[in-house]
Parts: structure tokens; sequence; C-alpha cells
């Protein structure tokens, strides 16, 4: 969705899904990269936002987060669920 015309993209990481946002991912052959996944993202300019409380409770610092992701907050959760037409969660 992020490379159609006129949409926005934007990826809130939460719970265990916040290691997805941890650099340097290596995944075996034939498994899909994350990193590379958001890294698409951000480059079709998406947004991608990992929760602080769930990055430090599995010991994730900001300087692990891929290019793409950053750190975010709850707060910015509920404004992004605001700002949305459509909510996915996975």
């Amino acid at each position: 969705m992020a490379k159609r015309d006129g949409e926005e993209v934007r990826v809130f990481l939460m719970g265990d899904a916040a290691a997805c946002g941890k650099s340097g991912q290596t995944v075996p052959q034939g498994f899909y990269n994350l990193e590379r996944m958001l890294r698409v993202v951000a480059q079709a300019g998406g947004e991608v936002g990992v929760c602080a409380s769930c990055m430090d409770a599995r010991g994730i610092r900001d300087a692990e987060l891929a290019q793409a992701a950053r750190r975010s907050s709850l707060e910015e959760l509920a404004d992004w669920n605001g700002w949305a037409e459509r909510v996915l969660v996975f």
C-alpha cells in the first residue's frame, strides 16, 4: 500500500513485534526479513514507530533499531488511530 499514490502507511510495532524493528536481522534462506520490509515502507514515505515501553521490556536500545524505525509511544499510537481511515491489526 505504501507504494500506491495517495496512500499513507504507518506501522506501529508493539509487544513482541518490537523485536521486528531491530537492525541486523539474519534470517534463514527463504524466510522474510522484517527489517528489509520496514525499509520499503519508509522508502515509500511511510512511518514505523516502535513502542518505547515494549522496547524497554525487551532490552532493545534506540541504537539497535533499524534505520526505518524509531522509538514511539502509546500516545502516538492513539493519534495514529484517530488519523487512520482503516486500522489493520495482526
